[in-house]
Order: structure tokens, then C-alpha cells, then sequence
């Protein structure tokens, strides 16, 4: 499976993305050509070779006429399904927009159709992000992997004056990614960069793969702590290679005497602490008691504080714990539409090949409730949906 992972190192924006592309070997007059399928002027693309502490790499710049323009992300949807786009590379590039809107409107209070995007809505950002899908699309880029994103600390200035870094939209992106404090006051990971991310890669480790090329998006900083680059590693994965596999720890207690009231507030504040599962079994103890066990599914770092709550919380005087590898399935969340509403669903691979979808419970239960439906009727709606709107069984992201 041909791969491309990205060392993200200085984080990732959608031009630096851009840029890498070309380092790795896509045709600027070939991107070029395709992004003139979109009723888009006054705009040129100005691609050259810069060194950050020298390393040197491709650094894409798109000059543009227009200044602050404001796009819905109606008209901005309605543009690439209406464009000459191959329909694979218009399908990505609504789904990067789709999904930033939603993160615009989730910041913002508003529905996804009030929408009106600011700098992410100019024409530089359409060209970032229909670019990105051109590029996978033109690379037979078949698996996108990431390192977990570096985020930063600070303040930047924006349409809507000074906002604190990382932007609140990125957040909003990166729910359920994993993290890093970057240590840097300078925007690192823009709202595009992480639209690419959360809508298309996988985040872990480098696999195991046979390199093809590397290649270097050059960033607009100039910072002293690292290079502004983002690194692509380009090669063949196996699928063996690429079915995820994690370190997680395993947390376990055996508790005989909480109230059933302490057992049920303590699983909700595991979940809100940030386990990754946990769940009761019966168990029979010393002195014929009969008692309960609780495990715990975590990542390593949060142990400790998953203990302390265990232990905090109800009657445990001790929390055994192991580390573990954990073998899962790669999974994609996407959003479709219904005629009952929009409901999120996850897309489950091993490697390449498709095994099935998946509804999330939380939004079927809302669309079940706000249209007085059976449950099981609504998954049986969005199901329907999704395998016609995203043809999983034809695609490999």
C-alpha cells in the first residue's frame, strides 16, 4: 500500500502540505492544471525552494487579488460539486470543507449553513485543501499516517481579533487525536493543516515501510527550536504493517463493598478522565463475598491519574496495573445526511480492505428523540446513507 507518512515535527498547515506534495514529486503545472477546473481568478501560485537550518525543501505561496473575502461554506461546497473536479478529488475536497465548517460552526454557536469563513474561506484556503486532495489523488496516495500534532501556546490575530493559540476551531478538529505540547508561541498547526489531518490521516507511529522518497513543506516561520518544515516519508507498507497496533495500560481492582450508586458515578467519571473503556464483571471473593471487578483501558500516561480516581472514588484500597498492546482496527469518522438530520459514522478498515461502518450511537439516539423514531429504525437509516454517500467498499482512506 503505498503510504505517505508525515513527521509533523513543526505541525502542519495547508500550504506547507502543499508544499511537501510537490517536494515528493507532484507536477506544479499538473496541480495547476487541475485547480483551474475551479471558477476561481486573480490568484497564482508561487512555488520555490527555501532552507529552514538548512534543510532545504519546497515552500508554496499562493498570491492572491483579493484581500479578506468571505465565502459561505454553502457557496464554497455548491463550487466543487459543480467544478470539472474528477468526482474522487471534488468528494475529498467537500469533505475537508464540510468538516471545517463544522468546527467553524461548533466554535461559533451557529448552524453549518450561517457559516462564513474568513481567511479560511479565501481563496488561498480553497486552494490549500482542494490542492491536498488533488495531490493524494495524483501521488496514488493510498494511506496518509501522522505523528501526533505538535500544538502551541499564545495569541494570534484573526478576522476576529486576537484568539488564543491553539486556534479554538483546531481544538475542535483534533477531539479525540492525540497531542503534544509543542513548547512555541508561534502558530504551528493551522486550521487547514488540522482539516487535512482529522479528516484524512491515521495518527502513530511510523510503520514499518520500504522508503520510496522523503521530501520537506517548507512553513513561513523562521523559529530557533526547530526547522519550520513538515517531513514526508513516501514508501510501500504492507497491510499486516499498517493494521494499528498501541501501547495502552490496563488497569484492575476487585471492590466487594461500594453502592452500586458509587460503582455507577465512578464508570462516568473514568469516561469524562479520559479512559478508553472500562466496564464491571461479578467476581466471588474471599469469605464467599460476592463483589465486582473493574478494568480499565487507558493510555499509559493517564494511568496513574485513573488510579488515584479509582481509588479516590470508591472503596479500592489498591489498582494493579500492566502494560499492554492493543491490535485495532483503522478506523475514519466521517458525517452524512439524512433526511432525519446529519449523524456522524466510523469507517472500519483492516488495511486496505473494508470490513464495515459503523453509526455513532450518541447522534442516532438525538435523531431518534427529535423525530419520535425506534432507535434501530434510525441506524438502519443512516447506515443506508452512508454506504450510498461514501461508497466505502470502492475506497482505501
Amino acid at each position: 500500500m503505498r503510504t505517505l507518512y508525515l513527521d509533523s515535527f513543526s505541525g502542519i498547515s495547508g500550504d506547507m502540505f502543499l508544499g511537501l506534495l510537490l517536494d515528493l514529486g507532484l507536477p506544479l503545472p499538473q496541480l495547476q492544471n487541475e485547480l483551474a477546473k475551479l471558477p476561481l481568478e486573480g490568484y497564482e501560485l508561487l512555488a520555490g525552494h527555501e532552507q529552514r537550518h538548512g534543510i532545504e525543501g519546497c515552500r508554496l505561496r499562493v498570491k492572491c487579488d483579493e484581500s479578506h473575502h468571505h465565502r459561505s461554506w454553502s457557496t464554497i461546497d455548491r463550487m466543487l460539486a459543480e467544478s470539472r473536479l474528477a468526482p474522487e478529488i471534488s468528494d475529498l475536497a467537500r469533505r475537508f470543507f464540510r468538516r471545517l465548517g463544522q468546527a467553524e460552526a461548533k466554535v461559533h454557536g451557529i448552524s453549518l449553513d450561517k457559516v462564513h469563513f474568513h481567511e479560511v474561506g479565501a481563496v488561498d484556503a480553497i486552494i490549500d485543501l482542494t490542492g491536498a486532495a488533488i495531490g493524494l489523488q495524483l501521488l496514488g496516495i493510498d494511506k496518509l499516517l501522522c505523528a501526533p500534532l505538535p500544538l502551541s501556546r499564545g495569541m494570534s490575530q484573526c478576522a476576529h481579533g486576537a484568539l488564543p493559540l491553539p486556534a479554538p476551531a483546531v481544538l475542535e478538529l483534533l477531539q479525540g487525536l492525540p497531542i503534544v505540547d509543542s513548547g512555541c508561541d508561534k502558530e504551528l498547526v493551522t486550521p487547514t493543516g488540522a482539516t487535512i489531518i482529522a479528516e484524512r490521516a491515521e495518527i502513530g507511529p511510523l510503520p514499518a515501510i520500504t522508503i520510496d522518497r522523503t521530501g520537506y513543506g517548507v512553513g513561513g516561520w523562521q523559529l530557533e527550536d526547530r526547522p519550520n518544515l513538515l517531513r514526508g516519508i513516501l514508501g510501500e507498507v504492507t497491510t499486516s504493517a499498517v493494521t494499528a497496533v498501541d501501547k495502552i495500560q490496563l488497569l484492575e481492582s476487585h471492590i466487594d463493598d461500594s453502592t452500586p450508586e458509587q460503582l455507577g458515578f465512578l464508570l462516568e467519571q473514568l469516561f469524562e478522565a479520559g479512559a478508553l473503556d472500562a466496564a464491571y464483571s461479578p467476581l466471588q471473593m474471599k469469605k464467599n463475598r460476592p463483589a465486582t471487578r473493574l478494568t480499565v483501558v487507558c493510555e499509559t500516561d493517564q494511568a496513574a491519574q485513573l488510579a488515584r480516581l479509582i481509588m479516590h472514588e470508591s472503596s479500592a484500597i489498591g489498582v494493579r496495573s500492566s502494560a499492554c498492546e492493543r491490535f485495532k482496527l483503522l478506523r475514519r469518522s466521517a458525517a452524512v445526511t439524512t433526511e432525519l438530520g446529519e449523524a456522524r459514522v466510523k469507517l472500519l478498515y483492516d488495511g486496505e480492505q473494508f470490513l464495515r461502518l459503523s453509526p455513532e450511537y450518541d447522534d442516532c439516539r438525538q435523531l431518534a428523540q427529535a423525530n419520535r423514531l425506534p432507535l434501530q429504525q434510525v441506524y438502519r437509516q443512516v447506515t443506508d446513507s452512508a454506504y450510498q454517500q461514501l461508497r466505502p467498499e470502492q475506497t482505501e482512506d
